[in-house]
């Protein structure tokens, strides 16, 4: 008998770039789990006509209508759960979440950070790279806690900072990368590979029940 697909909820608030690279790959079967919703935060975007055009139930609960984050973050989860997700996904999804929330799914919620992180934590990570005269830029998926870009890291992939960059065409170099690299983790997820242990006061990734760096799993840049 077949073991039955992980069921994924994706958050989004906006264009949903790396939600459909998702979509793509699981409709050549290679995502490892089969996206049963998509939810964003703002209305009227483009990432729920990704998953509408995909068959994918794609519905609305726009943060304005709460009167606090905390309203706002009890409603999502129980639209969350509606649902049974082994895994939820923050694809671009722009709220820092309550630490109640975090707790809730700990341990099978992810998200991709544009920096290599724990570098460049927070917003304008490609300006600040500029800056700061690093080498290198990248993307990081990582577990969800209740810091603010700071879980345990799953995967990273770097790419080079050239002379005449700027932080719009490192977007886009960074951008082209994440597109890979998300849906190999939510691969790993799916499949029973990846998992966050608690070690002493500490959360660690494992990777095939090993420990992951700090930096996480780093993949060669395609």
């Amino acid at each position: 008998m077949n073991k039955p697909k992980a069921r994924i909820v994706v958050l989004i608030s906006g264009s949903g770039s790396n939600l459909q690279a998702m979509i793509d790959c699981q409709q050549a079967n290679a995502l490892g789990g089969e996206i049963v919703a998509v939810i964003s935060n703002r209305p009227a975007v483009k990432g729920l006509e990704r998953a509408d055009a995909a068959g994918i139930e794609a519905l609305c609960l726009d943060h304005k209508g709460f009167a606090d984050r905390e309203t706002f973050d009890q409603a999502l989860q129980a639209k969350i759960d509606e649902y049974q997700p082994d895994l939820v996904v923050l694809a671009g999804f722009m709220r820092i979440l309550t630490p109640a929330f975090t707790e809730h799914y700990l341990g099978r919620m992810i998200n991709i950070h544009p920096s290599l992180l724990p570098k460049h934590q927070g917003l304008n990570t490609h300006q600040r790279a500029i800056d700061a005269g690093d080498a290198q830029h990248g993307a990081t998926v990582h577990f969800v806690t209740a810091e603010l870009d700071g879980g345990p890291a799953i995967v990273q992939v770097a790419v080079d900072i050239e002379a005449d960059d700027s932080a719009e065409s490192l977007a886009k170099k960074v951008q082209y990368q994440e597109h890979y690299m998300f849906p190999i983790a939510v691969q790993w997820f799916c499949e029973g590979r990846l998992r966050l242990h608690k070690e002493n006061k500490n959360h660690v990734s494992l990777f095939n029940g090993e420990p992951l760096p700090i930096s996480g799993r780093l993949i060669k840049a395609r």
